[in-house]
């Protein structure tokens, strides 16, 4: 058993202040004013927040990052076991809890060559995840892991074996992707040969030959597409459509069950999504570049506008929590609102909102707490503890108190006297203040 204290709570709509936290086993017991629970008496351990942000663990649903920690070099092939356990030891320290690993089904790509999305490597994969869910809560692993299987609709040979792990538990998103030159990701063929000619040296006569077979290769049929949507639907899993480039694709992928848009490539693609009621996944790596490296709506665009509902690390995971206090610093979004895109919306996006993705009683205790501290001119945000399940998973420590979160508090005493001047819809549950 667990409190904490001494900071500041986020939740998807309002901050809470001069509040605790109290863990007990795997769930969150109670949010409740400091000081009514007595640790001693419960034999509790106590994490003082020293006036940082206490929020949900982050919930990643679209990231091949366990790929190049594999494969660190096309060619190479590590342990995949290892790989793993080191992939989620630097997901946590990221706060990263929860990850949906994209794991690629391609049948023939120029720009993924890599014999790790090869799909022998790519069931060898899905089986230790699978093995990671079997084992969950029993302190073998320190993140959530799930698996997110992305269909490339040129695999034309694969449709009895994803209906197999369709059927057996082990996928819990499924997205359609085509990244055939000429169309969404790549509709500018342009962009896509400078791509291939830059990892591949290719000529611009080998570049169109490659154009021109891609563009005739094979696809799976929408029969088949629709086949595969519903045994998705019948097990639970999440449909996603990838990079949609017209509201016309846009309705084709929601006329068989999509919910999720990742990577809408206009802004028109992505607003139409949201006014059909699909989560749209933008990549955090974009907020921090500040565009596309694809020459598509940037995240920080769709952010702007409001028609990003979630935010993944795509390939690069340090950048989810960088870029919930970039949005809020530089772009003045409410704090709650940046982590909202990063916990609750993606946790209900994939159905797991029921258990994850924000600080509720009765939901699994999956915390950081979060201080900021100062660098020069500039400051970033560091984890100093994470639950997961209810146990500490990590700990570490910075020398110097948090600079932009010690503005409202430092401690138990700070944080009541700071709630007296806060505007009363950041304050409490009800929206009421609490002198």
């Amino acid at each position: 058993m667990y409190v904490i204290r001494n900071g500041i709570i986020v939740q998807p709509d309002r901050l809470l202040f001069g509040y605790e936290l109290v863990v007990e086993d795997d769930k969150i017991a109670a949010i409740q004013r400091q000081g009514k629970f007595d640790a001693a008496a419960a034999g509790a351990g106590v994490i003082d927040a020293h006036g940082g942000y206490v929020t949900p663990g982050l919930v990643d649903i679209h990231s091949d990052y366990i790929e190049t920690v594999i494969s660190p070099r096309p060619t190479v092939l590590m342990d995949f076991s290892t790989a793993l356990f080191e992939a989620e030891r630097e997901l946590i320290a990221h706060g990263i809890t929860t990850m949906y690993h994209s794991l690629s089904a391609y049948a023939q790509d120029i720009m993924d060559t890599k014999p790790v999305r090869r799909w022998e490597n790519t069931e060898k994969i899905m089986a230790l995840i699978a093995g990671c869910k079997r084992t969950e809560g029993r302190n073998a692993h320190l993140i959530r892991h799930r698996l997110h299987l992305r269909l490339e609709v040129d695999n034309v040979n694969l449709v009895e074996q994803v209906e197999g792990h369709l059927r057996s538990g082990e996928v819990d998103e499924l997205s359609f992707m085509d990244h055939t030159p000429g169309q969404g990701q790549y509709r500018d063929i342009e962009i896509w040969r400078k791509s291939v000619r830059s990892d591949h040296e290719l000529s611009d006569e080998e570049a169109a030959q490659i154009v021109a077979a891609q563009q005739a290769a094979p696809k799976l049929s929408f029969e088949q597409l629709k086949y595969l949507a519903e045994v998705a639907r019948e097990n639970g899993i999440a449909l996603a459509s990838h990079d949609d480039d017209s509201v016309e694709h846009l309705d084709l992928m929601r006329e068989l069950g999509c919910t999720i848009s990742e990577f809408p490539v206009s802004l028109e693609v992505a607003r139409a999504a949201r006014e059909r009621g699909m989560s749209t996944v933008m990549g955090t790596p974009n907020i921090l570049l500040g565009k596309s490296h694809s020459g598509n709506l940037s995240a920080r665009e769709a952010v702007s506008n409001g028609v990003a509902s979630v935010l993944c690390s795509d390939y690069y995971p340090t950048a989810m929590l960088q870029s919930a206090f970039a949005l809020h610093h530089d772009f003045k979004l409410p704090l709650e609102e940046a982590f909202a895109m990063l916990t609750i919306n993606p946790a209900r996006a994939v159905h797991a909102d029921d258990q994850i993705g924000s600080l509720e009683e009765g939901k699994k205790a999956d915390i950081l707490v979060i201080r900021e501290v100062e660098e020069g001119q500039r400051t970033y945000p560091v984890i100093t503890a994470t639950l997961v399940d209810g146990r500490v998973v990590s700990r570490m420590w910075y020398p110097a108190l948090p600079s932009m979160s010690a503005r409202f508090a430092t401690d138990a005493a700070t944080i009541v006297e700071t709630a007296d001047h806060v505007p009363a819809a950041v304050m409490d549950t009800d929206g009421s203040e609490d002198k």
